[in-house]
C-alpha cells in the first residue's frame, strides 16, 4: 500500500530541509521525498499518516553486541523488582547465572527497545553477528546489519544507552543512510522541532519508527 508520512520538518540527511516536508513509501522502498503538496500530488490515493516533529532517516547503532549481551533488559513483568532500564554490571552479575531462555528473552527486548529510539541498523563486524542469540532476534526484527568501518572503538560513558546521539555525531553521522527515492523506507520520527533540538534531547523523543516500509514503534 502506497503510504505518505508527513511531518512539519523532514531532515533527508544528504539534501536541505523540507519544511512540511513528507516520505512517500510503497511497500518498503522510498517512491518520492519533498514538501508535502508535490508528494501527494505524485501518489494520489495514498494513505497520509501525519507526525510531529521532524521525520528523519532510521539511526544506526553502533554497539548492538554489547548492549544486547553485556545488559540484561528486564521483562515487563520484572519491572517491580529489577526496573525498566538495561541492567549491566555489578547488577547484572548479581543475578547470578542466565539460562538462554532468559537470555533469548532479554536480547528479544533489547532489539524492541533499540527500534523506540528509532533504530533501523545495526553494525557488527563483517556486518554480521556469530552470536545466535543475537542474529536470530535481528533478522526476525528487520534490522539491517552494517559492517563498523569507522565505528567507534569502545562504548562511550560508563552505561549502557540505547540512544545512538549518544556517540556525539551530528544527524548525517547517527543515520544509517540519506532518505533516498528507490532506498529501503527505513524512517524515524522524533518529537523535536529541529536538528538541533534532536541532538540535544537525543533519540528518546521517537515516536515513530519505519522499518522497509512497517510502522514497527508507535509511541502510545
Amino acid at each position: 500500500m502506497l503510504t505518505i508520512h508527513a511531518a512539519p520538518l523532514v531532515l533527508p540527511a544528504g539534501a536541505d530541509p523540507v519544511v512540511d516536508g513528507a516520505v512517500a513509501v510503497d511497500g518498503d522502498r522510498i517512491t518520492a521525498v519533498g514538501p508535502y503538496e508535490d508528494v501527494a500530488e505524485e501518489t494520489p490515493g495514498a494513505r497520509v499518516r501525519r507526525w510531529p516533529g521532524v521525520l528523519t532517516p532510521g539511526l544506526r547503532q553502533w554497539h548492538p553486541l554489547w548492549l544486547l549481551r553485556q545488559c540484561y533488559h528486564p521483562d515487563p513483568r520484572e519491572a517491580g523488582e529489577l526496573g525498566e532500564q538495561p541492567l549491566w554490571g555489578e547488577r547484572l552479575a548479581a543475578l547470578g547465572e542466565l539460562g538462554e531462555t532468559r537470555w533469548a528473552g532479554s536480547v528479544r527486548r533489547g532489539v524492541q527497545r533499540m527500534l523506540r529510539y528509532g533504530t533501523t541498523a545495526v553494525a557488527s563486524p563483517g556486518a554480521r553477528f556469530r552470536d545466535p542469540l543475537v542474529a536470530m532476534a535481528v533478522a526476525r526484527s528487520g534490522l539491517t546489519v552494517v559492517g563498523t568501518t569507522n565505528a567507534p572503538g569502545t562504548l562511550l560513558g560508563e552505561r549502557p544507552d540505547l540512544d545512538p546521539f549518544a556517540e556525539g555525531h551530528d544527524l548525517r553521522g547517527t543515520v544509517h543512510g540519506p532518505l533516498t527515492i528507490g532506498g529501503r523506507a527505513d524512517l524515524a520520527v522524533f518529537d523535536v522541532p529541529d536538528e538541533t533540538a534532536l541532538r540535544e534531547r537525543g533519540a528518546a523523543t521517537c515516536v515513530a519508527t519505519v522499518l522497509a516500509g512497517r510502522l514497527v514503534y508507535r509511541a502510545r
